[in-house]
């Protein structure tokens, strides 16, 4: 393999993680080719396609394709994975259309060599990679494109598996923070190596937690950062030891939970040794009276009564708030116990807090 095919796989393997992805690779594949542009594009078994490409494009193209192609795909017919096709192989020769399509596309690109390949991973994502020219051998650019077919497989499959864990996380993160929680993994340093965007608010201005030099946590009370450290070092050691939660402030209420992680990260430079969970930081709780109707099949007056019980308001007060009388509102109070199977207020508060509403 030649120096610059060993720096283009180094490009194409690295893109997974480029912004946008596969950026320096693209540019420097139509540069080893010689082509004005190489394309990218990325087709989910459902959904739009999405396209990365290098070079210079005829900003008419989709234009072209609407006016000449009609509702014919481009291709029209199935592609074989890893096979390199000419433009010319992927029309219907006897449309009229399609072939004007070629035709205009050539003038309006000045290209002479259009050349697409189909690769497929395991879990149906395609991606197609393209290359157009002018005055190149199709035959070397083909050559070229087939030869770099199972490394562009590889690529795709690891680039799928990142954006799925990107998925998971972000839906995983924004539950907690919808639950009020965050987490922030420690290394033996009490260093923070990751957090979610819900921890993240935690450290700043002057509350509870705090970013010290070097990424470490330190906890605003003297005694509970002491604690904090001698607990991260006992987990170094003990993966097995017991979880400890520490109370941080009272109001508004802010508690951390720290425990060890058994399951300790080998890739990374320092491991991390603990994670601590944080909740609380003010009031979280907001209307959602529009899900009780939906799922309990209440009244919108009845709802929102029902959310400022669970509030923490008395019937007395919640009635208050929204102009009922007592007998109204002790009325409204039994035809909820009732849509909702609970028994009494603090059942009802339960079912805020453990159930889908606590996401809402």
């Amino acid at each position: 393999m030649r120096p610059d095919e060993s720096i283009l796989l180094r490009d194409l393997y690295e893109g997974v993680h480029d912004q946008p992805p596969w950026g320096r690779f693209l540019e420097r594949f139509r540069s080893h080719l010689g082509s004005v542009n190489c394309a990218l594009t990325l087709r989910p078994a459902y959904g739009p396609a999405v396209e990365y490409q290098a070079g210079d494009r005829p900003p008419a193209l989709h234009r072209l394709m609407a006016e000449h192609m009609g509702t014919a795909s481009l291709p029209h017919r199935e592609m074989r994975e890893a096979r390199v096709y000419a433009i010319e192989e992927l029309i219907d020769p006897t449309d009229a259309r399609q072939r004007a399509f070629v035709a205009e596309l050539a003038r309006a690109w000045g290209v002479d060599v259009v050349r697409l390949m189909r690769v497929v991973e395991p879990g149906g994502v395609e991606i197609w990679i393209s290359c157009a020219g002018r005055r190149l051998s199709g035959g070397a650019v083909s050559a070229q494109m087939h030869a770099f077919a199972p490394h562009l497989r590889v690529a795709l499959r690891s680039f799928v598996a990142l954006e799925r864990e990107r998925f998971r996380f972000a839906a995983s993160a924004d539950a907690f923070g919808r639950l009020g929680f965050g987490w922030l993994a420690l290394d033996a340093q009490c260093r923070i190596t990751d957090l979610t965007p819900g921890a993240e608010h935690f450290l700043y201005g002057n509350g509870p937690l705090r970013r010290g030099p070097h990424d470490r946590l330190m906890l605003a009370s003297t005694a509970a950062d002491r604690l904090l450290v001698s607990l991260v070092r006992l987990y170094a050691d003990r993966p097995d030891a017991a979880a400890h939660a520490i109370a941080l402030t009272r109001e508004p209420a802010v508690d951390l939970l720290l425990r060890p992680l058994a399951e300790r990260a080998a890739t990374v430079a320092a491991p991390p040794v603990a994670i601590a969970y944080v909740s609380g930081g003010g009031d979280r709780i907001a209307d959602r009276s529009g899900h009780l109707v939906e799922l309990f099949g209440l009244l919108p007056s009845e709802a929102r009564f029902a959310w400022a019980m669970a509030r923490g308001l008395s019937i007395a007060e919640a009635a208050r708030e929204l102009g009922l009388t007592i007998e109204s509102a002790r009325g409204y109070s039994k035809k909820i116990y009732a849509k909702t199977g609970t028994r009494g207020q603090a059942d009802l508060l339960r079912l805020m807090l453990t159930g889908v509403l606590a996401l809402a």
